[in-house]
């Protein structure tokens, strides 16, 4: 069952033992999207997987990076027939040494790096000789659950981990009305306990092959694999 807004906004309050003079509903979307912030740092969903195309430009090495880009998981180049290559990651500063002399013609080639210059640009080194389609696989940044009618307003995180979302917000709700430290560590391990099991399950269960793999256990608190 969807855990909409309202039902989140319900249950922080009923947890905290507050109306909306204690806690607004401001307030409540500063928290629950700091909430989602953390989640999306520290888990890969594949729900948000996205893909997207640029082409290159004969002597120009920057491309456009795609909006609401979160983090990378593979880049590719695709030649004119159709040729298929992994294009490595590499630091800002590796590149600009790479190319000496940007302007050369001669020096122009198909390119092998790619690396960020800034939040909206990248760099591809060699500087293509021609035009290239770039393959951007990565995990993107949702529309957030205080987005919209607060009724109706569900995400894939509201809907298949509720425990995950509602915990998190309560470590906020708590840090922000700087409740006992004894609560906030209880819901801080309530969320580490939601943390696990949903990320045993986005990139155990939904990313291997029982048959070949194996089972996945979660390991005893405090052991290392």
């Amino acid at each position: 069952m969807a855990f909409t807004y309202s039902d989140l906004i319900t249950q922080i309050r009923n947890y905290a033992e507050l109306d909306s003079n204690g806690l607004s509903d401001s307030t409540i979307s500063v928290i629950v999207q700091n909430t989602e912030n953390r989640i999306y740092r520290e888990i890969n969903i594949d729900a948000y997987k996205v893909y997207a195309s640029a082409v290159t430009v004969a002597g120009t090495s920057t491309i456009s990076v795609p909006s609401g880009l979160r983090n990378i998981r593979y880049v590719q180049l695709v030649d004119s027939t159709g040729n298929v290559a992994n294009l490595l990651e590499k630091d800002s500063a590796y590149l600009a040494e790479y190319i000496e002399n940007p302007s050369s013609t001669s020096l122009r080639a198909e390119p092998k790096y790619w690396a960020n210059f800034n939040a909206t640009t990248w760099f591809v080194v060699p500087v293509p000789n021609t035009a290239y389609t770039i393959n951007i696989a990565y995990y993107s940044q949702p529309t957030s659950i205080t987005t919209g009618t607060s009724s109706t307003s569900t995400t894939y995180i509201s809907t298949y981990a509720q425990d995950l979302l509602l915990y998190g917000s309560l470590v906020e709700t708590y840090k922000y009305l700087k409740g006992p430290a004894d609560m906030i560590q209880v819901y801080e391990g309530s969320y580490q306990q939601a943390k696990q099991s949903f990320g045993i399950e986005q990139t155990g269960r939904r990313r291997r092959d029982e048959y070949k793999d194996g089972e996945v256990r979660a390991l005893p608190e405090g052991q290392q694999r």
